[in-house]
């Protein structure tokens, strides 16, 4: 059977999973790696330094510590999940199989609305921040202009899409090892800032207990956004029963281990975290220790880092998503946004569709919204795929004995409570926001589904 028409199928079971292969095998553990990363983006706390530092009493790496330990029971539940289940769709798909096709829907739905949207934001940031630099350039050119580059790289085909992100991934990292190589000069060699090593910014005594703990998860899980990105390539990647598990897992633990050295050195170089400017701080700091240079290379590269590289990478991501949910016959438009590009064997359509709705999203929506949306949409997603860990290999393929309990009861449920703890904390008005959308998703099935009597039809055949 040709590469085209072969069956994707489960690599634990060998069974069927009722789609056939249309997207081109392309991507190593390697490059899932390198797609995580950008994702998650190593410089990632340059945005919200200054915010985690006053609200953490500095102690920013403890905060990021706490993230890595919140989120890699879910991390372990995309790693099991995508195991079993290697097929594009991320969660939507794992939720379809593992507990139930309607709720999976629903499931997909709201990560949906979270990977829309961030494109969306992430340019709308990048366009401000370039906006301030060089005002002649207007702010819808500028989000434009980068959703353009996205749409055209990503509908051209994953190979490159993963040569655009170990490029943008390279200048990342470099300006990284720049800043902390001066940051550690600074203090070290020239006595400035803590003057040394300190246990500061790792430890205070008297102000870490249980509330330090809950507030530091509940900033820190919204960091970690992104990871679970690398699961919407299954179809994409050789091996993937293996290999999208393992680099989930190894991709958050190594972006939480760069956030941790980064904003230590950060720390040791400006002690002070009470005169920091909350939206500025990493880029006063960088200023500190490497002068104007280092000051603007550092803005620059966080506007090409996150309004071309992160949102690249999530576009792809939700391209893939509406693709699957559409080859299900379950979005409007189904038939054109399911279709894959006989050339660049990418679902064309979809990525066409997100780049158009991000730019109206980025010009329209208030970006409190935005993030309402995100937030409510990743962690919903997330508790119900804990749950569907459980459902599955726990209660329905009763892997009971003491491994099982520990891989499919144990860890799941760590991983639902830990996200409903931050899910909890959400304002009255991500719940309106984010109830509401998922409310459409609920009435769009009903009606997909006639009162919710039908299945996918691979769902129907299986």
């Amino acid at each position: 059977m040709s590469n085209a028409a072969a069956e994707v199928q489960s690599t634990e079971t060998g069974t069927n999973l009722g789609y056939k292969q249309e997207l081109k095998r392309a991507l190593t553990f390697k490059d899932l790696v390198i797609y995580g990363l950008i994702t998650m983006l190593p410089i990632a706390p340059i945005q919200v330094y200054g915010m985690i530092a006053h609200e953490a009493s500095g102690m920013v790496p403890i905060v990021y510590l706490v993230g890595i330990i919140a989120m890699v029971f879910t991390a372990l539940s995309y790693s099991k999940m995508s195991n079993e289940f290697p097929i594009a769709g991320s969660v939507y798909s794992y939720v379809q199989r593992g507990l139930n096709p309607h709720v999976g829907f629903v499931t997909g739905w709201l990560i949906a609305v979270d990977y829309l949207m961030a494109p969306a934001l992430l340019t709308a940031f990048s366009a401000m921040w370039l906006n301030s630099i060089i005002p002649a350039i207007p702010t819808p050119v500028i989000v434009l202009v980068f959703l353009a580059i996205n749409t055209f790289v990503t509908a051209r085909g994953i190979s490159l899409t993963a040569t655009t992100n170990k490029i943008f991934l390279f200048f990342e990292i470099a300006i990284l090892l720049i800043f902390m190589g001066l940051a550690f000069k600074f203090v070290f060699i020239d006595g400035h800032g803590a003057g040394g090593f300190s246990l500061a910014p790792l430890f205070q005594a008297g102000k870490i207990d249980l509330g330090f703990i809950a507030s530091a998860a509940s900033i820190a899980v919204l960091g970690f956004l992104g990871f679970d990105v690398i699961s919407t390539l299954s179809e994409e990647v050789k091996n993937p029963g293996r290999t999208v598990g393992r680099a989930t897992v190894s991709t958050l633990v190594l972006i939480g281990v760069i956030f941790m050295a980064q904003t230590y050195l950060a720390a040791l170089a400006h002690p002070d975290y009470t005169n920091l400017d909350p939206d500025m701080a990493y880029f006063d700091i960088a200023r500190e220790v490497g002068g104007e240079f280092l000051y603007y290379a550092f803005i620059l590269i966080a506007v090409a880092a996150v309004g071309i590289a992160n949102a690249l990478a999530i576009q792809s991501a939700i391209s893939r998503i509406i693709y699957s949910m559409s080859r299900d016959k379950l979005l409007p438009m189904s038939g054109f946004l399911g279709k894959i590009h006989p050339k660049y064997k990418t679902p064309f359509n979809a990525t066409i569709f997100v780049g158009v709705a991000s730019f109206f999203i980025a010009m329209f929506m208030p970006i409190e919204t935005i993030i309402q949306l995100v937030n409510f949409g990743a962690l919903t997603s997330f508790m119900v795929l804990n749950l569907s860990v459980f459902a599955y290999f726990f209660l329905k393929k009763r892997k009971r004995d003491m491994k099982g309990f520990i891989n499919y009861c144990l860890l799941p449920w760590l991983g639902f409570l830990v996200i409903g703890f931050v899910w909890w904390g959400f304002d009255w008005k991500t719940f309106a926001v984010g109830t509401s959308w998922m409310v459409v998703g609920v009435i769009l099935l009903a009606f997909k589904t006639k009162g919710f009597r039908q299945l996918p039809p691979t769902m129907r055949d299986l």
